[in-house]
């Protein structure tokens, strides 16, 4: 209408005054309806936004009451488990009972994915194979280790559906929102906390870099590579034996034919050239495994191996005497004496070596001892802080247990129970809790204080022993036929008949 009356030349001509008041009032029903759809529109839109808040809510909620419910299953068949483990062992059960809590424990082991999967109500069932390869429920040939296998399952599993909403997906956001990484409190915290496994990988390759920057060069591994092939190192021939006994249970180390078997063969023998001194020591190459299922390239598993034996770990900790090992296991004896004296007064009541037992968790930082959920929690803070993190979960091992271990009063039954009682521990929080928290305070300079007082002891023990043996050494080259005076012959003994 506007245009009409300001372009139509029959029209007289308007000032610039007159015609704004006229346009006003001719768009002034548009300008209204445009408003009144203007405000339904954003009435609609608010209405929208309050039930997708809603469903939200409510959908946070059902998920939450499913991951209870579904935790609460998990507990009823950990204890009807455990309740046929218990009634297995009963000497005065009848034979046909005896036989029918069999077949239902047989039962209970032989229920796969596949057979869960054919059944839609029981939702998000026990995977054989978790996020790294490692099996859920190992392989064990005892009928009773493999219920109490699927017995530690469950309760992990219930455990994690339990703690995911309340603490896993907060702490995800956490490293989410974390940004570049760099040095801080807060990483150190949120390490000791566990990396996310979709995080682990930069996480860890940030920390190997970060900590062997001032030895790491371009090439270096593969002129190590080529050393490789142009001379074989004396170690290859214990190599080619380790590989095929690497982390049994996990698949992506199963198979002669695995592509990760190559990688790990080429990292040891790397490292072998790399590190004269130490060359492979056994239990390197389970470090070098768990460093290439989470890293995957080999030249950055090959700098994780270089950053714990040269960084973390004390000299001659993998040397043919093993001297810093040996060493730890004397200052970890003091630590459990101080953090958990009954424990100690009971274990050396019933004079237990613990050496036995805690050796192998220093060599290879719990490789094969814990599952592999909590096991890559423990190695996320170690790789980090170093080996004081191994003490504090070592002892925290031992507190998780202690009630446990003192309720057994004979000392072959607390062997045995040592022997697989990493395996029980479900509650990797708790047990992080224990560490962190109820082990402190864990000084650094008290820790180099006791490793260099035994360091000392342990050189001198040495130093007799080996003189002992000269001694020995020469004695009998100076009499090589005298252990063989006084003895009696069988012909000399005929002869006096």
């Amino acid at each position: 209408m506007f245009n009409r009356l300001f372009l139509n030349p029959y029209y007289p001509t308007f000032s610039l005054y007159n015609i704004l008041p006229l346009f006003f009032v001719l768009n002034q029903d548009d300008l209204e309806a445009y408003k009144t759809q203007n405000q339904f529109l954003n009435s609609e839109i608010h209405q929208v936004t309050k039930i997708w808040s809603k469903v939200a809510q409510r959908e946070k909620t059902l998920l939450m009451k499913c991951a209870r419910l579904q935790a609460h299953n998990c507990q009823i068949e950990s204890k009807y488990l455990m309740l046929l483990r218990k009634l297995q062992g009963l000497p005065d059960l009848a034979s046909e009972h005896k036989e029918m809590v069999k077949g239902l424990i047989q039962e209970a082991l032989q229920w796969d994915v596949k057979e869960e999967a054919e059944i839609p109500i029981r939702q998000n069932p026990i995977k054989e194979y978790d996020d790294y390869g490692f099996m859920t429920i190992p392989e064990y040939e005892a009928s009773d280790w493999k219920l109490l296998a699927k017995i530690q399952a469950l309760e992990i599993k219930s455990s994690n559906l339990l703690n995911q909403e309340v603490l896993e997906k907060p702490l995800s956001e956490k490293w989410n929102n974390l940004g570049e990484l760099s040095p801080s409190s807060e990483l150190k915290a949120l390490l000791r906390c566990g990396v996310p496994p979709e995080h682990r990988q930069r996480v860890w390759r940030w920390i190997v870099s970060h900590r062997v920057q001032h030895i790491r060069s371009p090439g270096h591994y593969q002129n190590l590579l080529k050393k490789c092939e142009a001379a074989e190192h004396p170690a290859s021939r214990q190599i080619e034996l380790d590989l095929p006994r690497t982390l049994t249970n996990n698949k992506h180390f199963l198979s002669p034919t695995s592509q990760l078997l190559p990688k790990l063969r080429r990292v040891l023998l790397a490292f072998s050239w790399q590190n004269p001194t130490i060359g492979y020591c056994q239990g390197l190459n389970r470090l070098a495994a768990i460093a290439l299922l989470v890293l995957e390239e080999e030249e950055n598993a090959f700098w994780c191996l270089v950053h714990i034996t040269e960084n973390l770990m004390p000299p001659d900790y993998y040397s043919n005497m093993l001297i810093g090992s040996q060493v730890d296991q004397r200052v970890f004896k003091d630590f459990l004496s101080a953090k958990l004296p009954k424990l100690t007064a009971h274990l050396e009541h019933h004079r237990i070596d613990l050496a036995l037992v805690t050796f192998n968790w220093f060599l290879v930082v719990f490789v094969d001892s814990l599952v592999s959920d909590i096991l890559f929690r423990v190695w996320d803070a170690f790789l980090y802080e170093g080996t004081k993190v191994i003490f504090r979960y070592a002892l925290a091992i031992f507190k998780y247990n202690e009630e446990a271990i003192l309720r057994i009063q004979d000392s072959l039954e607390i062997y045995q129970y040592l022997r697989f009682f990493t395996k029980t521990i479900c509650d990797g929080r708790k047990l992080t809790n224990i560490a962190f928290s109820d082990m402190n305070p864990f000084r650094m300079k008290l820790l180099r204080n006791r490793r260099e007082e035994y360091r000392l002891k342990l050189e001198a023990e040495m130093r007799e022993l080996e003189k002992i043996k000269t001694q020995y050494l020469m004695a009998q080259a100076e009499h090589p036929s005298s252990h063989l005076d006084g003895a009696v012959s069988e012909d000399d003994d005929d002869d006096d008949i």
